[in-house]
């Protein structure tokens, strides 16, 4: 896999490097062919890690996720190079983002950071995705990058 130069990541990509789901497998070379290329940029929200967070929270309460696994994986996730940008700035943006294409917040977050950095969001989240693919927003669903 080629790594693309420069992108935001959300959740549903980067929890895919600890728990076992469907492209899974596509996350992980996503993320190993960027490892070694020192210009290659991975870009997220800071609330990235609250969501990841929640995901582990849901895999052990429902799953028999071990807790401290869980809590390995999420040091883990901080330990990735990523480019964490403040939402802070972005909240007026999301909130258009997510009233103009019936999006949640949280996902228009993603799309607000790809836009404000003019980079694509790769994203797991088939719906997040094809409620993307016929707009203005730049998106990658993750199986997209098999090739």
């Amino acid at each position: 896999m080629k790594p693309i130069a420069a992108c935001v990541v959300d959740a549903s990509v980067g929890i895919k490097l600890f728990v076992n789901e469907p492209l899974s497998d596509v996350a992980l070379s996503f993320f190993v062919s960027a490892a070694d290329t020192p210009n290659v940029r991975r870009y997220v929200p800071d609330l990235f890690f609250v969501e990841c967070a929640n995901v582990l929270w849901k895999y052990v309460s429902r799953y028999g996720l071990r807790p401290q696994a869980a809590a390995r994986y999420l040091a883990d996730l901080h330990a990735l190079r990523l480019a964490v940008i403040p939402t802070s700035a972005l909240t007026q943006s999301a909130l258009k983002i997510a009233m103009d294409l019936s999006i949640s917040v949280y996902g228009a977050f993603y799309v607000a950071t790809a836009e404000l950095l003019n980079v694509p969001l790769i994203t797991a989240d088939k719906r997040l995705a094809r409620r993307l693919a016929d707009t203005k927003h730049h998106v990658l669903y993750l199986e997209e990058l098999v090739i």
